[in-house]
């Protein structure tokens, strides 16, 4: 008796961590494939919308594991459903896989020398912000899964997401699409995890927050009616560049004087502005564009209203006319903080407890938000910086570079994070 006791003290670890005892050789049996894909598809990238290359190759090796997969999806999207030997929950698994026209400038023996056209413009195409080490990952989880569907009690659901950076004008994409489609239906998801490596964080390391970790991302057109004069004459029209200065001033006050940033941060931002011809013309009329930043809901919709208030406000002070048009981009990309409480002590085991923080919001935005705001969802952050570095390039820029090192531990985060949540 004294002998099973111990077999099972044993046994126990195994048991508690939701880790088969082959799972760590499965792991090291796919980095080289997994670092493989990333460098094929890095060297291959295509824009938003056309992944139709990337689609091929994801599609190929679902249906080589015997993964039922589905293809098309929100244009060139991948789907892949896994079932269990076990009936029990679904998990959805999210990986991006489109590229940016940005025209690398690194010298890796797979640097992109890809060309295409975006906006009626000849491009260089890149993988400039870590999609293709997304893509590489889980088709790697992929992999592991489909090797040890004993130890699933549920259902995966592969989502390899096209049109992350925003589909081309005119045209609809995105995880907003996959949505309208019924991605996280037909099996129904019970939660969703998705992952983005950072050139910034060093290798082995993990960040996340609970709640509002990414802005919600919200366009704005602002239109200024004023009556036209000469410029020698002011008293005779009424200024509409004047009455847009007066505007940008009061909508700073709405982030300054009523926003609550102690709360979460807020931002907006008017970045083009556009009036008038001649140098001695007072003009009819200005356009301002800009963008609104939000990481609270309840912040949202105050400043949305108070901006829409004070615009025509304003404009009517000033003797002119002013309208506000405010157009949602990406929703806030919100960590249910019961899932993350839940699925903390999974990655702490797999990267260690020192190398899992916590950290701020980003006023950035992603897309990954509009499965959020269907499942619960938890979306972290992964380390791609050599450590050591001391100058990573940011994401989005001809300099961004990612270690592949860093993709391993993404691999065992997500694959063991599925388990532990069927499992649990």
């Amino acid at each position: 008796m004294k002998y099973i006791y111990v077999s099972f003290l044993l046994l126990l670890p195994c048991l508690v961590l939701g880790q088969g005892p082959n799972l760590e050789q499965d792991y090291k049996a796919i980095e080289n494939k997994v670092i493989e894909w990333r460098r094929d598809i890095h060297q291959n990238p295509e824009l938003s919308n056309r992944e139709f290359k990337t689609a091929e190759k994801i599609a190929a090796h679902l249906k080589s594991l015997g993964i039922e997969v589905q293809t098309g999806v929100a244009h060139t999207g991948v789907v892949g459903v896994l079932k269990g030997d076990a009936d029990g929950k679904v998990v959805a698994l999210r990986a991006d896989i489109d590229a940016l026209p940005v025209t690398e400038r690194n010298d890796l023996p797979f640097k992109s020398t890809v060309k295409s056209e975006f906006l009626g413009e000849k491009v260089g195409v890149m993988h400039a912000c870590g999609h293709d080490t997304h893509t590489a990952i889980l088709m790697g989880v992929a992999e592991v899964l489909s090797k040890n569907k004993d130890k699933i009690k549920g259902t995966v659901k592969f989502i390899f997401q096209p049109a992350e950076e925003g589909p081309p004008p005119g045209e609809e994409g995105g995880a907003l699409l996959m949505v309208k489609e019924g991605v996280l239906k037909n099996p129904d998801v019970d939660a969703i995890f998705g992952l983005h490596i950072n050139s910034q964080t060093p290798v082995g390391m993990i960040r996340f927050k609970m709640g509002g970790t990414m802005a919600a991302a919200q366009s704005f057109t602002i239109k200024v009616k004023g009556k036209q004069s000469h410029g020698s004459q002011p008293w005779s029209g009424v200024d509409p560049i004047l009455i847009s200065a007066k505007i940008i001033d009061g909508l700073q006050t709405i982030i300054s004087r009523e926003s609550n940033l102690t709360n979460e941060a807020a931002v907006i931002t008017v970045g083009k502005i556009k009036s008038g011809v001649r140098f001695n013309i007072i003009p009819e009329s200005a356009e301002m564009l800009g963008t609104i930043r939000t990481l609270d809901y309840g912040m949202k919709d105050h400043i949305n209203k108070r901006m829409k208030e004070m615009v025509s406000t304003i404009a009517r002070a000033y003797g002119g006319e002013a309208t506000c048009e405010i157009l949602d981009a990406t929703d806030i990309t919100y960590n249910e903080p019961d899932l993350v409480k839940q699925m903390l002590p999974t990655l702490k085991r797999v990267a260690g407890d020192k190398n899992v923080v916590a950290q701020k919001a980003i006023t950035g935005a992603e897309d990954f938000s509009y499965f959020q705001r269907e499942v619960p969802g938890f979306f972290f952050f992964l380390g791609g910086m050599t450590p050591g570095n001391t100058t990573p390039y940011p994401h989005h820029t001809p300099d961004f570079l990612i270690d592949d090192a860093g993709m391993q531990l993404g691999v065992k985060a997500m694959t063991e994070m599925t388990l532990d949540y069927l499992n649990k």
